[in-house]
């Protein structure tokens, strides 16, 4: 979730959208496992290694290591199926997988292909955001118009299986493998939603997905609604432009609609506020634990300084990373009062660094923080208002998350 310069630089610092489904994958990779050649055994049968680091942070035995990969290449039935930068992949995954976070994983070339392909727009898949949430797989937001909205899939359902493949301790990015196909494909999920008493199942035809970023609207009541869906590389520029039809409106009353945003880049994040904030107020907080934290601060736009303005935000459960963070910010300042669900909790930043010409490690560096110091991660935000919004509610078409803002906006009171 930085500027898209730096990403494009393969260095770059993320809030990630928690993993979209085609293209996130772990694989990280320690050079300094050559610490262990020492220890290793049969030494005629290990495979030259090339770029060795030579040293070695702390004394680790890799004994092991060299053992079971000896063993694979002397005992392992089909010797044609070894391909032993396959194996080094396959360390590395667990490597990357042994820190428990699901938002450190490395990219190996055509994982850094499909990526980029991500972070320009537009990708083939469901376009679905899909994430852990207490151990269990689970759909943080379906894209709007996508495949998976059009075939049913909603903002907290639980992936039991794909096809015919029990997910059970499968890890995330496994699971998007068996997800992610060609365009015109088919793919079937079993789910448990809440409220229900068994699973379904849903067949969904892969597509060509464009991600959507906004749409605004001046409803007949005066209020007008702006409908944010991912904080995208161009979302700063086409929020400002939604921004001043507002101010063209004559209207004081916005609502800004967050729901199922998973998030995207932190500088889109920090520059939406920015239009309701005095210039240097903090927008969120970054800490390491190791040093002093890092605050990103309003470029002070405050375009309604001089102009009272009510302004309501509508999360849940599919309200992610930068939508905490915009969400925290304009709710703290005293700006706009938060009505919905409560939001997901992805409160980690994650930092994209090249690691070879084509290959690429995203790592957990840092946790967010709202300005007051609350964190974002885990927990989420809780509403000012809650309001749910239950499966009847989607059958019947009605939102009671829209009409309770909008009946706070239009009333007397000062929100």
């Amino acid at each position: 979730m930085t500027n898209l310069e730096d990403q494009k630089r393969k260095k770059g610092r993320l809030l990630v959208t928690i993993f979209t489904v085609t293209c996130l994958f772990a694989f990280v990779f320690v050079a300094g496992v050559v610490m262990g050649f020492q220890n290793r055994p049969e030494v005629s049968k290990i495979t030259a290694l090339f770029n060795k680091e030579t040293a070695f942070a702390s004394p680790v035995d890799f004994e092991a290591f060299w053992e079971v990969w000896n063993t694979i290449d002397d005992k392992y039935v089909d010797k044609n199926a070894i391909d032993d930068e396959e194996k080094v992949w396959g360390a590395v995954k667990g490597l990357a997988q042994s820190l428990g976070d699901p938002y450190t994983v490395f990219f190996d070339p055509e994982e850094t292909k499909e990526f980029n392909e991500v972070i320009e727009g537009s990708f083939s898949g469901i376009g679905v955001e899909i994430g852990m949430k207490e151990g269990v797989l689970t759909v943080i937001a379906p894209l709007k118009d996508s495949p998976a909205e059009k075939a049913g899939l909603r903002e907290g359902d639980k992936i039991l299986a794909i096809g015919d493949v029990v997910i059970n301790d499968m890890s995330v990015d496994e699971s998007i493998k068996l997800i992610k196909g060609e365009k015109g494909t088919e793919v079937t999920l079993t789910i448990f939603r809440e409220g229900e008493e068994t699973t379904r199942q849903v067949t969904i035809v892969r597509d060509t997905i464009d991600i959507p970023t906004i749409d605004s609207e001046l409803r007949d009541d005066g209020v007008f609604v702006i409908s944010l869906y991912s904080f995208s590389e161009n979302a700063p520029v086409l929020f400002q432009g939604a921004l001043r039809e507002f101010l063209n409106t004559k209207s004081d009353k916005l609502i800004i609609d967050l729901r199922d945003n998973p998030g995207g880049y932190l500088d889109g994040a920090v520059d939406i506020a920015s239009w309701f904030m005095p210039i240097g107020e903090p927008v969120v907080k970054e800490g390491t634990g190791d040093t002093e934290d890092k605050i990103y601060r309003s470029k002070g736009y405050n375009v309604f300084k001089d102009k009272p303005v009510k302004v309501a935000i509508l999360v849940n459960g599919g309200s992610a990373s930068a939508s905490e963070i915009l969400a925290g910010a304009l709710r703290e300042a005293g700006v706009a009062t938060l009505v919905g669900e409560q939001t997901f909790g992805k409160g980690t930043v994650q930092e994209l660094i090249q690691i070879t010409s084509d290959t690429e490690l995203k790592i957990t560096v840092a946790k967010w923080y709202t300005p007051n110091g609350v964190s974002i991660d885990d927990n989420g935000l809780t509403p000012d208002v809650v309001v749910p919004f239950t499966p009847e509610d989607y059958i019947a078409g009605t939102d009671p998350q829209l009409d309770r803002a909008v009946e706070l906006l239009l009333a007397p009171q000062t929100l």
